[in-house]
């Protein structure tokens, strides 16, 4: 079996015509996916979405291409990342629904069975949102609803969470195969003009012969390969049951811990985007006051010479790598010394309903590399043949693993309060997890 990598490439530093290529190729690809997001991403169109040729054959006759003089091997790919953008959205919409569904005490068994078959089926979905006819679901067929209330239920939390997709910066764009070709030590991209490539120097020799995409930085760019790789056969019949958390990345059941002290990087840059935050506050609303006195000059002078976010974001990018590499060289330990054939961790907790009137707290939760964490860790199993599961485990921190009380989590750990037990938090969850695992594969 083969699984999907992606591998960044770096060009040499590139001259300033080049850069202006490629930065006018990038915000002209990001006009186009602004324009599909603005025509396809409304309730209207939304079972067209399947197949893309159709919006691609749309957009052909809508002359944005020709306006724009953007070639085809950038267009097409524009639009067809556009809608896929389009599709991930109205997943996520669905998934906010079912959640609203699942949390909602005056709702019948039947009723949600009825809105969740709804979500599942896009043209009955689609009918309910634009109000039109359509045939009852057959597992509903004959079951007392009031099918009216429930619709107009369905399309008001459709409008409580449908956001149109928006472009978030034009520094990249994808080429096809068609779009490009090696030679001279570097790739040759299409340009505007008939017969004419524009050229970038590359460090490396590795080629490819599938859709690429180029990321633009300041004076050079980088480009993103998916590469085959071939899994790895895994012969260990050895179980690891892990617990992802925020002081130390993995906590195991057998006490093993790996990326000890995680929280030490993490926690002062989050305490430095803080003070940063509060500071740049201060200055947009004393720029705000200004702008509201008539000192509208005065205002932009402020926002442009301390509002900057060029250095801003560059600080927290490498930070985070930072705290990334961190986290994949812990992973990769834990891997090369347990081999493990198989790894159980806790399925992801549900997201807090209600927020946390402590910014600080708020950040902290937002900073948190759990989810990256455990992306990781299902990537690494693929690749290396490692059985990656996650078990169901509701409050295995507060839960005690020798009696099954509800014990006390706190600064000097965990303590269960009906036993006795004492221990870390991270390690008790890791223990539930395994007991957990271990009472899923007994069914």
């Amino acid at each position: 079996m083969t699984v999907t990598k992606i591998l960044c490439r770096h060009t040499e530093t590139l001259p300033k015509e080049t850069m202006e290529f490629l930065r006018g190729i990038a915000e002209d690809y990001a006009k186009v996916k602004a324009a599909v997001y603005e025509r396809y991403s409304g309730i209207k169109n939304m079972n067209r979405l399947t197949p893309v040729f159709d919006i691609q054959r749309e957009m052909r006759a809508s002359g944005l291409r020709a306006q724009l003089n953007l070639p085809v091997v950038y267009y097409e790919l524009a639009v067809s990342e556009a809608v896929t953008n389009i599709k991930t959205n109205w997943s996520r919409i669905k998934d906010k629904i079912r959640q609203e569904i699942r949390d909602r005490e005056n709702l019948t068994a039947d009723e949600r069975k009825y809105m969740r078959t709804i979500l599942k089926i896009d043209s009955v979905y689609w009918a309910v949102l634009n109000r039109r006819n359509y045939e009852m679901p057959q597992n509903m067929q004959g079951i007392e609803i009031d099918a009216h209330r429930l619709n107009n239920l369905l399309c008001r939390l459709t409008r409580k969470f449908l956001v149109k997709p928006k472009v978030r910066g034009a520094n990249q764009f994808k080429v096809t195969p068609a779009g490009y070709k090696y030679k001279d030590g570097g790739i040759y991209l299409v340009s505007r003009l008939p017969r004419r490539r524009i050229f970038l120097p590359l460090k490396d020799t590795l080629v490819t012969n599938r859709q690429i995409r180029i990321n633009i930085d300041d004076n050079r760019a980088r480009i993103q390969i998916p590469v085959d790789v071939d899994t790895k056969e895994n012969n260990s019949a050895d179980s690891v049951y892990i617990y992802v958390g925020y002081k130390d990345a993995l906590t195991l059941s057998n006490g093993h811990i790996y990326g000890k002290g995680l929280e030490n990087l993490v926690t002062p840059e989050t305490e430095r985007l803080n003070a940063k935050n509060r500071e740049r506050s201060k200055v947009r609303m004393f720029s705000e006051r200004q702008a509201e006195a008539g000192e509208y000059a005065k205002a932009e002078r402020i926002v442009k010479n301390n509002l900057g976010k060029k250095k801003y974001e560059a600080q927290k990018s490498r930070a985070r790598e930072q705290t990334q590499n961190y986290i994949n060289t812990e992973i990769n330990r834990m891997i090369e010394d347990e081999n493990p054939g198989r790894i159980f961790i806790a399925k992801p907790a549900l997201k807090k309903r209600v927020k946390s009137f402590v910014k600080a707290i708020n950040r902290g939760y937002a900073r948190s590399f759990a989810g990256y964490i455990r992306r990781r860790l299902a990537e690494k199993c693929r690749v290396l043949g490692i059985d990656f599961v996650m078990v169901g485990v509701r409050d295995a921190r507060k839960i005690c693993s020798k009696c099954g009380a509800e014990g006390i989590c706190d600064r000097e750990g965990f303590h269960c309060a009906s036993c006795g037990y004492k221990d870390t938090p991270a390690n008790n969850a890791a223990v539930n997890i395994e007991k957990a695992a271990l009472e899923m594969e007994k069914i």
